[in-house]
């Protein structure tokens, strides 16, 4: 089969396995609201909306990342569970087909919850969506969230084979994804305007998230199996 195949399959199988667990809906969408949540009553000071406003893009970031950890390491724990990893490997597949696979699924789920996560600023924060940086707006999510994806899927295969991977796995992808969360809070900003920024100082963050998800891309794509084997 041809690498794009492998992708799509692995991409599939990933999403109907969440898809009947309901563990998105029942854990994650539920983690990353009371995240929202508890950040408004952490901030609820005497700025009101203005503080709130002001830190919003960097909130749905931070709670991007926290969910992050638990939708790869139920992803992860999933296939270390059936073993289904090491049937991969035996059966011969290429293993870049299905690091693009799970990132492709674990993107389509962060794509989902950061939809949910703005939706949650604008009412609880009180945010602004303004039409001349929806384009920003949308560019970055989709740089920021391919460069989420494919980090979670490299390290999330990296620790699915260790002891306590549960505690290892934010170790070693909090500070790599550090970029990501700087320069989508940035681009974030620009596009909503937050702190009298303009749409167009939102584009050179957006060429960092770019350059952040062509090369774990790339490297995941060439590394992967190396990676799982370990």
């Amino acid at each position: 089969m041809s690498l794009w195949t492998i992708t799509r399959l692995v991409a599939a199988k990933d999403l109907r396995v969440e898809a009947r667990s309901r563990v998105m809906t029942n854990q994650v969408l539920p983690f990353a609201g009371l995240v929202m949540v508890t950040f408004a009553f952490a901030l609820d000071t005497s700025a009101g909306d203005s503080l709130l406003n002001q830190v919003a893009p960097g909130l749905v970031w931070l709670a991007t990342l926290f969910s992050l950890l638990v939708v790869v390491q139920r992803s992860f724990a999933v296939e270390s569970a059936d073993g289904a990893l090491d049937a991969l490997r035996v059966a011969g597949v290429h293993p870049g087909g299905v690091f693009l696979g799970k990132s492709l699924a674990l993107a389509v789920q962060l794509a989902v919850l950061e939809a949910l996560l703005l939706f949650a600023a604008v009412v609880l924060y009180q945010t602004e969506v303004r039409a001349s940086g929806i384009v920003v707006l949308l560019v970055t999510y989709v740089a920021a969230t391919c460069g989420l994806a494919f980090v979670g899927t490299i390290y999330g295969g990296l620790a699915a084979g260790a002891r306590g991977r549960e505690t290892l796995l934010p170790l070693l992808l909090l500070p790599v994804v550090a970029p990501v969360l700087i320069g989508a809070t940035r681009a974030t900003e620009a596009a909503l305007g937050t702190n009298d920024a303009t749409p167009g100082e939102g584009w050179p963050w957006i060429g960092l998230l770019l350059l952040f998800a062509a090369l774990f891309g790339a490297g995941g794509t060439l590394a992967f199996g190396s990676l799982i084997d370990e």
